[in-house]
């Protein structure tokens, strides 16, 4: 199962670290995902949303 949010379909980054040295190796960076009930379509449903979609009102929660 992917790591990507349902709402923003926001996904894995990837870049590189640095050393001192300035040796380059591969690192990746994770959204923040948060597992939500969420209303869709008139039900409930349990869904993975990052925390910036959350927070800015995009997820309508479930009571």
């Amino acid at each position: 199962m992917a790591r990507v949010c349902d709402i923003c379909q926001k996904g894995k980054l990837s870049g590189k670290n640095i050393s001192h040295s300035n040796k380059r190796t591969n690192r990746f960076w994770q959204p923040n995902l948060k597992k939500v009930r969420a209303m869709i379509n008139g039900s409930t449903k349990t869904i993975k949303a990052c925390t910036v979609c959350i927070r800015s009102g995009r997820v309508k929660r479930a009571l």
